[in-house]
């Protein structure tokens, strides 16, 4: 068993920065993935950003240029460092992890508010 922490959160203003942190702990020689997704009050949740243990990096169009994804392999913790914050940005953020098994482990989850 994987257990995800997501930490970081808060309110900010427009433009403004944040970083989120997951912390893996647990089974975590099983991860072969981690990635965030955000949720919006009455929305669906949706792909942000996604790092493989090969690697490979994807995001989300709407925040390709802002955000950037990285990983502490030794430290077992994800990042997530949004730049240029919008309001449409506010959503609950969730960590994500795949083991090699593809089971899937997700985080309690952080808000992530961008208002003035």
């Amino acid at each position: 068993q994987v257990q995800l922490v997501e930490s970081g959160g808060e309110l900010v203003q427009p433009g403004g920065s944040l970083r989120l942190s997951c912390a893996a702990s647990g089974s975590t020689f099983a991860i072969s993935a981690m990635g965030w997704y955000r949720q919006a009050p009455g929305k669906q949740r949706d792909f942000v950003a996604s790092l493989t243990n090969g690697g490979r990096i994807d995001y989300a169009d709407s925040v390709k240029g802002r955000f950037t994804i990285s990983r502490d392999n030794a430290k077992n913790t994800a990042f997530l460092q949004m730049n240029n914050l919008m309001p449409e940005d506010t959503a609950v953020y969730y960590c994500h992890a795949r083991s090699w098994i593809e089971s899937d482990y997700w985080g309690q989850g952080t808000q992530v508010t961008v208002s003035s």
